[in-house]
């Protein structure tokens, strides 16, 4: 019966409803039908030819005239034949013609028209009299009287429509305030198909968020013990790490209905709006509470507050903050009520929105670590026809820093390079290309260069690869290629550590391994070029994070000026402290860039031989570079990894093309 029912309910939902819509059509078709039949209706039905004038008069002449009827404004004459006389005219019985068949000619004017007429009655070919009519305009002059306003009533319509958001022709100006929140509920056409199962890695997020699923269907598990439900979660995290797609989860696996709603969606130009839909869809929540709210990207409307009167402290922003918090923990009850909320910018959200009895839990949803790569790329691997000797260990080494949605698009980009060379599964080599091509560009073979730029790119390469590979702390060299890939002239892929803390010596040796590029120019050839400037850019700001932020610098030793302040607007410090931070900088990078010019130096011979491989081949990998120079000394915890994952031969992991810790762009 139940079946039978929702069969009968779908059944009246296909039926077609009468709207507005409907109305607008029925009048078109009856403006359209009197515009092309209007004048006519008189003689619909009856037979009708045009002839010319001059057949016109000899039918006159010969008494074939009942009427005439003539049109100044159109320069026509109509003649009405006699019933006596239609088969002389149209060949055809008056059965067939109708009651008035007629003939039209065009006259040349009026007073011979009148002139020709009153000859024939003189002589007796007609009897009847000529008669003058103007055309039938009558619907013209009531459709141009009644077209600017049907135009004016057709924009207010549509803007009204704009205005409320599509919330019902003329009414949607009265639903302005309206929550604009999507109702996500089991047994709907909005049902989340996403579960906790397709969320790979961020198993403490993802434990953290499947309590709240269990507040809900087991409350009293917990409050017994006299625990009260949290309120609020907020997910804090980089951009693509899945914040969203927990919530989603906690949508497919939750069975309470589920509000979600952008921050944005909140502000509106109407002044009171953002409050008013902060009402609304906690008015909304409550009615169906037990239930969550989700707000995506919550930072739209939960920015700290001014502190200041000068920058309009009750803008509309603010007032729909303010709403926020009140209906969050306000006088207000909202029990069952949960509010979830995601932003990868927690550091600029409002102090009163994060405390304790809104927001009870920050979640941190981090970058995944390697296993819980491999977990992702397994989740995205499933419907992607992969080769049997795909190793899932090898991709999740080889991206490090990747985040969930940088692995999706890894495995469709692979996907979509192995369709492209008419593959019948996607293999290793395809991954690894896409890897390149995501984090490096797309090569440019065609790129035209000199035999000098050429050189000037190899040598430069070849210094960040001799100095990497000869200090104790650099990322472990993979792949150096000279083949310009996107804005990059050449690239140099690592396989970076994935530390939790980083020491002044690590970072000192990452400094001088990132300018060993510029150093090799001005040793080997003479010059220093454009392609250099990356490196400037980012040895620069690591030295300025170290100096004034870690207070790793000898003259400013433990001291740190970072202040996160939203409207600080003066630094922190004095300018004497400012001038002595620049000259520290200046140290620090002239003594690094020293140190690598005297490495490569030391192992110059070394250099010049990579430099000629390199641009004999202008791809080379690590066990090129251990030719050269021998085995590197210090084994680091990720090589460590690899040897002991077993998974694959020696030879294979040192050839495979990874992230590239720098690429060199072209500054013209």
């Amino acid at each position: 019966m139940e079946t039978q029912n929702n069969n009968k309910n779908r059944n009246k939902n296909k039926m077609p409803r009468l709207n507005l819509t409907w109305i607008y059509i029925a009048i078109a078709i009856a403006l359209g039908y009197l515009f092309f039949a209007g004048g006519d209706m008189q003689t619909a039905g009856t037979a009708s030819k045009s002839v010319t004038y001059t057949v016109f008069k000899q039918y006159v002449e010969q008494g074939f005239a009942n009427k005439i009827v003539a049109n100044k404004d159109e320069g026509t004459v109509r003649m009405y034949v006699r019933p006596e006389h239609v088969r002389d005219v149209f060949q055809q019985g008056i059965e067939q013609t109708g009651k008035q068949p007629f003939v039209q000619a065009e006259f040349p004017s009026a007073d011979k028209l009148d002139e020709f007429i009153s000859s024939q009655q003189d002589l007796g070919n007609f009897k009847g009299e000529l008669s003058y009519k103007r055309s039938n305009d009558t619907f013209m002059q009531v459709f141009w009287n009644l077209f600017p306003l049907l135009f004016i009533i057709a924009v207010w319509i549509f803007i009204m429509r704009r205005m409320g958001s599509g919330g019902g022709g003329m009414g949607g100006i009265f639903n302005v305030g309206r929550s604009r929140a999507q109702l996500v509920e089991k047994g709907t056409e909005n049902e989340s198909k996403v579960t906790f199962k397709d969320v790979a890695g961020q198993a403490s997020a993802k434990q953290e968020v499947q309590e709240i699923v269990e507040f809900l269907k087991n409350p009293k598990k917990f409050t017994d013990l006299g625990g009260k439900i949290p309120k609020g979660a907020l997910l804090v995290g980089p951009p693509g790490t899945g914040k969203t797609l927990l919530a989603k989860a906690v949508a497919g696996e939750a069975d309470v209905p589920f509000f979600s709603m952008s921050g944005s969606d909140f502000v509106e130009m109407f002044v009171g709006v953002g409050a008013s839909r902060v009402r609304d869809l906690f008015r909304q929540a409550k009615e169906k509470a037990p239930c969550i709210i989700f707000i995506d990207e919550i930072d739209a409307v939960g920015r700290a507050r001014s502190r200041t009167a000068m920058m309009g402290g009750n803008d509309e922003r603010e007032s729909t903050l303010n709403q926020l918090l009140t209906e969050m923990d306000g006088f207000g009850t909202n029990s069952g009520v949960i509010i979830m909320a995601a932003t990868n910018r927690a550091d600029i959200l409002d102090k009163a929105l994060l405390r304790a009895g809104r927001f009870d839990r920050q979640i941190h949803v981090d970058l995944p670590d390697l296993n819980e790569r491999k977990a992702v790329f397994k989740v995205h691997l499933r419907p992607i026809k992969v080769d049997s000797s795909l190793d899932v260990d090898l991709l999740a080494r080889q991206t490090p820093g990747f985040s969930g949605a940088d692995i999706a698009n890894v495995c469709n980009e692979a996907a979509l390079i192995a369709a492209r060379h008419g593959k019948q599964a996607v293999t290793k080599e395809d991954f690894l290309a896409a890897v390149d091509r995501i984090v490096g560009g797309l090569e440019k073979k065609t790129k035209v260069m000199t035999e000098e730029e050429k050189r000037t790119i190899a040598l430069h390469e070849a210094g960040h690869a001799t100095i990497s590979w000869n200090l104790q702390y650099a990322n472990p060299l993979i792949k150096v290629t000279i083949v310009p890939r996107g804005r990059a002239l050449g690239a140099a892929w690592y396989l970076p550590e994935e530390r939790q803390i980083t020491t002044r010596e690590q970072m000192l040796d990452e400094m001088c391994a990132t300018l060993g590029g510029r150093a090799a120019e001005e040793l080997f050839t003479g010059h220093i070029s454009s392609g250099a400037m990356n490196d400037l850019e980012r040895v620069t700001k690591q030295a300025y994070g170290m100096i004034a932020y870690m207070g790793m610098s000898d003259a400013l030793p433990n001291l740190c000026y970072y202040d996160n302040s939203e409207y600080q607007w003066q630094r922190p410090y004095s300018e004497a402290t400012a001038e002595l931070i620049d000259k520290e900088v200046k140290r620090m990078v002239n003594e690094q860039y020293e140190r690598a010019k005297q490495l490569l130096m030391e192992k110059r011979d070394g250099h010049k031989a990579l430099a000629d491989l390199l641009v004999e081949r202008e791809v080379i990998y690590a066990e090129d570079v251990e030719k050269i120079f021998g085995k590197r000394p210090w084994v680091s915890r990720t090589e460590e990894l690899l040897s002991a994952s077993g998974s694959e031969d020696e030879d294979t992991n040192e050839q495979q093309p990874t992230p590239p810790e720098d690429a060199e762009s072209s500054t013209l």
